[in-house]
């Protein structure tokens, strides 16, 4: 998805290409590279990614992006980091992580997969086919389709790697899927509506441990130009977190 040009330097590829305009990224490619970057800065044996906030401050160009991560709170237990995103010297993403040492607890109240990752990958359509970063992941539907509104439960991988010629972690491989529940669960026709999401926060159980995702998401939208769409994410072992995105909401 993307060519490392340097240290913080990267090359977007049409990998990267979102549903609404091709020469703008989707967030989940972005989210996953910020992860990328925060995991080169300040590692602590024991500390994890728990929790990763973006806000997005404009669509994100498929060009050359420059990600710059430090550490704003350290500590033995808790680490909080900061993560920005720019292109062209303007700003166009803004992160906050929380690392949590990692210790035992007991398990309450998780669950399964809501299903099995299907043999089969769903038919083609608009979402797997209509832009870059579609054609760059694997659909695999079992609630819902890609051509219909309503809530959708859909297990997803990427075919190709977050960086060229670098191994992606299975939390990477998360983070390019948690951005997409506005699409696979949107609400309101992609032919006469834009929802677009103006953040991402990802909350994490555990670290993720396999390189298939599965998000059973549910979009809602107010009367007032507001949506909200709320996914469970699972691995193939079971629940490990959520992720949430405010809804920019407007007639095309």
């Amino acid at each position: 998805m993307y060519s490392w040009l340097g240290p913080g330097r990267y090359l977007a590829t049409e990998h990267t290409q979102g549903p609404w305009h091709p020469g703008f990224q989707h967030m989940g490619p972005v989210t996953a590279l910020i992860a990328y970057e925060l995991g080169r800065t300040a590692p602590v044996p024991g500390l994890e990614l728990s929790r990763l906030a973006a806000d997005v401050f404009g669509p994100v160009p498929v060009g050359e992006l420059e990600v710059s991560a430090e550490v704003i709170r350290d500590g033995r237990r808790v680490q909080c980091l900061a993560a920005t995103v720019r292109a062209g010297g303007r700003e166009y993403v803004r992160a906050t992580a929380w690392r949590i040492r990692e210790g035992e607890s007991p398990e309450i109240a998780t669950s399964p997969p809501p299903a099995p990752v299907p043999d089969e990958p769903t038919p083609p359509s608009w979402l797997s086919t209509g832009f870059g970063y579609g054609r760059a992941m694997d659909w695999r539907f079992v609630k819902g389709t890609p051509v219909e509104t309503g809530p959708a439960t859909a297990w997803m991988r990427m075919r190709v790697p977050l960086v060229e010629d670098e191994p992606t972690t299975p939390l990477e491989r998360l983070l390019a899927v948690a951005d997409s529940g506005n699409g696979i669960s949107y609400a309101l026709p992609f032919e006469t509506h834009m929802f677009v999401n103006l953040d991402l926060t990802v909350t994490l159980l555990r670290t993720p441990a396999t390189e298939w995702i599965c998000m059973d998401a549910e979009t809602v939208v107010g009367p007032s130009g507001r949506g909200l769409t709320r996914s469970a994410l699972f691995d193939e072992h079971g629940e490990v977190g959520a992720a949430t995105q405010t809804l920019f909401v407007a007639p095309r």
